[in-house]
């Protein structure tokens, strides 16, 4: 899957410029990306949507924009481990400095661990617009801390599912359904917190 190659630099990566727009106020910057991301969904779909705790590590201290009760939502796909071994390697959160490991309760993780290029991470992957509560956290010292997230349905969908064709069907007909962006205004927090 293209959405996994790590360019280098890292910035370059297919998937660092997607989140940073996903994340980003301006919906416009979007446009060039919709017939990449209803491939991805499209391809996603055929995927079920099951129920992990997973860990995402970030490197460097989120607890003031996590505070306990609180909901948020995570604008762009967040890669996530089922593997806490994984966690271990200093590019993704290491054994020391400042860093935050957010261990998530979600029911519509994707396991993409047959479709990346790095099949031993154990990738599940969080589609966007996806809703969390903050359950607990804490400061476990020496720079290390702790957020426990539980994904929640919100209110009104904010990415509508893509329909996944019936083979039959999709042989005899051009499939134009893609993601669907719902009628409700929401705007994505400008911050680069679930960085992935």
């Amino acid at each position: 899957m293209l959405y996994t190659y790590e360019s280098i630099p890292h910035k370059n990566s297919l998937y660092v410029i997607l989140n940073e727009i996903l994340r980003s106020e301006d919906r416009q910057k979007l446009t060039p990306w919709f017939l990449y991301l209803r491939l991805v969904l499209t391809a996603l779909a055929r995927l079920p949507s099951e129920r992990y705790f997973v860990n995402r590590g970030v490197r460097a201290d989120l607890r003031g924009e996590y505070p306990g009760g609180s909901t948020f939502i995570w604008w762009g796909f967040s890669s996530c481990t089922s593997s806490v071994q994984v966690l271990e390697c200093e590019m993704f959160f290491g054994k020391t400095g400042t860093r935050t490991l957010f261990q998530i309760d979600c029911h519509t993780g994707k396991n993409i661990k047959n479709h990346s290029f790095v099949q031993k991470e154990d990738e599940i992957l969080l589609l966007p617009a996806r809703q969390f509560e903050v359950k607990s956290c804490l400061d476990s010292g020496n720079g290390l801390y702790i957020i426990q997230l539980k994904e929640i349905d919100p209110i009104y969908p904010l990415l509508e599912p893509v329909p996944v064709p019936i083979l039959e069907q999709s042989a005899k007909k051009n499939i134009s359904s893609g993601p669907q962006a719902t009628g409700h205004q929401t705007k994505p927090k400008s911050s680069g917190s679930d960085l992935s």
